[in-house]
């Protein structure tokens, strides 16, 4: 979902507010919610756990038809890496996921070797480079 994100929509992002160590955690989904307020922890109507969410502006501007902000939202779901490390995502992640190190307000987050659950490439051993970065 990264790549879906339109950096418009990100543009007011102030501040992450994050409920978990995310040393613990390879990767994290996002998506963007329609929510009620700019700040303030969002309601969580998921499966899974709410880790964290985006503080906007008070220059961001609600919808005119709905009244709501666009706010990122970072969840996992229970049989998520973090909980499954042997899982469906052993060696892989959700197409919604991206490494949380990547993450800044403003900033759409990628995928990096470490939240794809693969090992470092040879390049990255041969400069003695280790995730995360």
């Amino acid at each position: 979902m990264s790549s879906l994100i339109d950096a418009d929509e990100i543009s007011h992002e102030t501040e992450f507010v994050w409920l978990e160590d995310l040393d613990q955690l390879d990767y994290v989904r996002q998506s963007l919610d329609r929510l009620p307020t700019r700040k303030g922890k969002p309601a969580y109507h998921r499966d899974g756990r709410m880790v964290g969410y985006a503080i906007l502006g008070p220059d961001a501007k609600p919808s005119r038809v709905s009244g709501t902000f666009r706010r990122r939202v970072f969840w996992l779901l229970p049989h998520d890496r973090d909980t499954e490390p042997e899982g469906l995502y052993a060696k892989s992640a959700p197409a919604e996921a991206i490494d949380p190190r990547t993450l800044q307000p403003r900033v759409k987050g990628y995928k990096t070797e470490r939240s794809e659950g693969g090992p470092p490439s040879a390049a990255m051993q041969e400069l003695g480079i280790q995730l995360p970065l």
